[in-house]
């Protein structure tokens, strides 16, 4: 058992972040002496190091007490987790280093701002903000797979990607006002240009269409922040074109 002053040199913060911790019922310490100071042992120095973690992260306190309340610490399946977690966040941080890149090499000065640099950097970071929300859906097994695909993509490949999207969107959209069948011919390639970038996002793993499913399938709950890329019309014009053609994005 360690004196709150010797635990907190032996784990690397102050004594102060202690009696924090322990006002909020985030890290409790495991026992007091005779006198009332608190005491603490080897195994708290995990639940420290999950707390740490997930603050870097940029969860709130508030949510790393929710998180890990009442869970049982397995030391392997805990680090497996934060190691995605920062991995995820590692893509992230690229991502909007990528476009503070791309802005320093414009011209930019005090006077003159390129102003589209500008707004290629806050896109960046409000898309990855605005999408933190969609985690929950997803198992553990997939968000690995997601942030190991999402690791390989550079800022161009997402605006790219983003590109294919909207022009899709906008051709099913003219579909929709020339009153096309969804039965004919140019809904067919419609249909199958929509599942080609679904399976680019999911890779064919059916661990990640699952989250997929259950994310679109929840829509009343999404944050009022998130606006859905296409209309429910024009959804509702894919899925007849790929019923009739028998086109699935599994």
């Amino acid at each position: 058992m360690y004196k709150v002053s010797e635990f907190a040199e032996k784990a690397g913060v102050t004594v102060r972040t202690l009696h924090h911790y322990d006002r909020l019922g985030l890290l409790k310490p495991s026992g007091r002496n005779a006198a009332g100071y608190r005491l603490y042992q080897d195994r708290d120095l995990l639940h420290l190091q999950q707390i740490v973690t997930l603050k870097f992260i940029g969860l709130p306190l508030k949510e790393i007490k929710a998180l890990l309340e009442g869970n049982e610490l397995d030391l392997r399946q805990t680090l497996r987790l934060q190691r995605q977690l920062l991995e995820t966040k590692r893509w992230q941080i690229g991502m909007a280093i990528q476009a503070i890149d791309q802005a320093e090499q414009s011209k930019l000065s005090g006077s003159t701002p390129d102003l589209a640099a500008l707004k290629k950097i806050i896109e960046v970071m409000e898309r990855q903000n605005n999408m933190e929300w969609a985690k929950r859906y997803y198992s553990e097994e997939a968000q690995a797979k997601i942030a190991e695909k999402a690791a390989s993509f550079s800022a161009e490949m997402q605006a790219a990607v983003t590109e294919k999207w909207n022009q899709l969107v906008r051709d099913v959209e003219a579909a929709i006002r020339n009153h096309e069948d969804p039965a004919g011919a140019n809904a067919r390639s419609l249909a199958e240009r929509w599942t080609n970038l679904v399976r680019g996002f999911t890779g064919g793993d059916p661990e990640v269409q699952k989250g997929l499913n259950k994310l679109y399938a929840d829509e009343s709950n999404w944050p009022s922040s998130f606006q859905k890329p296409f209309s429910d019309e024009v959804w509702a014009y894919v899925r007849k074109a790929m019923t009739a053609h028998k086109i699935s994005c599994a």
